[in-house]
């Protein structure tokens, strides 16, 4: 008989007092609710804290500023605390309302680590229909692109490349620990999810990315840097804006 999963849902988050409550709303509303929210408060300035607080959500804080410094923390306090799984979303993202239950099936599958789909949130800026259609082809170029990139590639990796953004991957805590987890780097000194990804393929080849597990995230990158811009800040950050972290 299986022990019972103790999922755990960290949200990094730095001065996201404008959106936060919207994501936590998000999480609250998952149609499977048997899941520890851990919020990471990565140094904000504007109150993050404190919202999340008032909304009865647990926080802790990480003053090293790094989306992967404040996502390995809150893995890592979770594991500490009981959680043999894991699972990360981004404080201005919105997990589709079946993203804990869809996420839990893949683990019961066998899946050591789990990636999803990124879709565009419609709810912070108007979107025309044809960027609708646009951001996730371009999200699935990068993914193919991601899997020739000579960065990727190299013999001892036990299975092929997936790209599985930060904001929706999921993961045992056991493969996080054997995998030596997060890099604690800011998120213009490496893309640590990607990282991850790497780290995780010379361990083990049960990971997946699955067509069900739906996060809807924030374009205000996209709307500050303009679509060139994205695709080369992503692409091994080749864009380098003035101002990286978009409010």
């Amino acid at each position: 008989m299986a022990a019972p999963m103790n999922l755990w849902v960290i949200v990094p988050a730095y001065n996201e007092a404008a959106g936060i409550a919207t994501t936590l709303r998000a999480l609250a509303e998952q149609d499977d609710k048997d899941f520890t929210l851990l919020v990471v408060d990565n140094g904000s300035t504007d109150g993050t804290a404190e919202i999340v607080r008032d909304l009865g959500v647990q926080v802790i804080t990480e003053p090293r500023k790094g989306t992967g410094a404040a996502s390995d923390t809150g893995m890592r306090h979770a594991i500490a605390h009981g959680a043999t799984h894991l699972a990360r979303t981004d404080a201005d993202c919105l997990p589709r309302r079946d993203w804990v239950r869809n996420i839990r099936r893949a683990f019961g599958d066998g899946l050591e680590m789990v990636g999803g789909r990124l879709r565009p949130r419609t709810d912070e800026f108007p979107l025309k229909l044809w960027e609708r259609w646009l951001i996730p082809a371009v999200v699935q170029v990068a993914a193919t692109f991601g899997r020739i990139r000579p960065g990727n590639r190299d013999p001892a990796y036990l299975g092929p490349y997936v790209m599985m953004p930060g904001c929706a991957v999921a993961i045992t805590a056991d493969l996080y620990v054997r995998a030596g987890g997060f890099p604690r780097t800011a998120i213009e000194e490496v893309h640590e999810d990607r990282a991850l990804v790497n780290a995780v393929r010379r361990v083990t080849s049960a990971y997946a990315s699955r067509r069900d597990v739906v996060v809807y995230g924030s374009v205000r990158r996209l709307r500050a840097y303009g679509l060139i811009g994205t695709l080369a800040w992503y692409a091994d950050h080749r864009y380098r804006p003035d101002v990286v972290d978009i409010r």
